[in-house]
């Protein structure tokens, strides 16, 4: 059909297709006067672009939405709005703060900072694939959301920069990638940040959440240490995250700096210590699950 029959089945304008058409979101074959055939797979095509458009994608995140069969990259887009959100939510306050007793340089500390910690997000969304991109980020935006106050700070952020720049990113086989994809693909950021909710507060509430999850912790231990979960996919992807951690210097490096950056990130550590310290006094054999 002709561009204006096209336009009519999508619902948009002659403008708007021709305008998807030179930026290669859509491939419509040329007829040999030189009039474009736009078939129904293209008007297809064009509803599902519409409505990225809406959703505030711009043309290089739809072509990389679209070439991507899995909704990986729509998942990945979702978390980079929420971290645009939140900084947003930051600079709103930097402005705030400027019209009540701050002063420039003091609104100038925070607004870098907020550029620096975004930096280090993203970063984090793009080393690690798929699900563990996501987790990891959305797990430290809620340890990174303070200026910069000190000295010690500055150089710990200035680390953990240098780290990500030159950490390789984590690099898993085909099949455990697809799995991986596979299994998390209805993990959307609410879900992963609820998890991570949930877990800060069994890790700050340690003696009840044993006490009220003994026989699933039995359990799940109990897997954890069978041959069946040695040669699962999810067995094998948290060996590799292990020894990826562990050699390229993410838990030598970058934790300890994250640390010094991050003085609610600190707490957390030291809360997360506390707690593997009893469930070892209370189930000493996982304490062979962290090798």
């Amino acid at each position: 059909m002709r561009i204006h029959k096209a336009a009519e089945a999508a619902g948009l304008t002659k403008k708007a297709i021709e305008y998807y058409t030179e930026k290669g979101l859509i491939y419509p074959a040329v007829l040999d006067n030189g009039y474009r055939d736009f078939n129904e797979c293209d008007i297809t095509r064009l509803k599902q672009i519409a409505v990225l458009r809406k959703c505030g994608l711009g043309v290089s995140e739809i072509k990389e939405a679209l070439s991507d069969g899995t909704g990986e990259s729509l998942r990945k887009i979702s978390v980079r709005r929420r971290l645009d959100f939140k900084q947003e939510q930051l600079k709103k306050e930097v402005l705030d703060r400027l019209a009540g007793n701050w002063n420039f340089a003091e609104a100038e500390a925070a607004l870098g900072a907020v550029v620096q910690n975004k930096s280090i997000l993203e970063k984090l969304l793009e080393a690690f694939p798929g699900y563990y991109g996501r987790f990891i980020c959305l797990h430290f935006s809620c340890f990174l959301d303070t200026p910069i106050q000190s000295e010690e700070q500055q150089r710990a952020l200035e680390e953990v920069i240098a780290f990500l720049d030159n950490m390789p990113p984590f690099k898993l086989s085909e099949e455990l990638e697809d799995y991986l994809i596979e299994n998390t693909r209805q993990m959307d950021a609410d879900a992963i940040l609820q998890m991570l909710k949930n877990t800060r507060h069994s890790v700050e509430n340690s003696d009840e959440f044993v006490a009220e999850n003994r026989e699933v912790l039995e359990v799940y231990i109990a897997y954890r240490q069978s041959e069946e979960y040695a040669n699962s996919p999810a067995g094998k992807i948290q060996k590799a995250f292990k020894e990826f951690n562990r050699t390229e210097g993410y838990n030598d490096v970058f934790i300890p700096a994250m640390r010094r950056l991050s003085p609610s990130y600190a707490a957390y550590c030291r809360q997360l210590e506390e707690a593997n310290k009893k469930m070892l006094q209370l189930y000493p054999e996982i304490e062979k699950l962290n090798d």
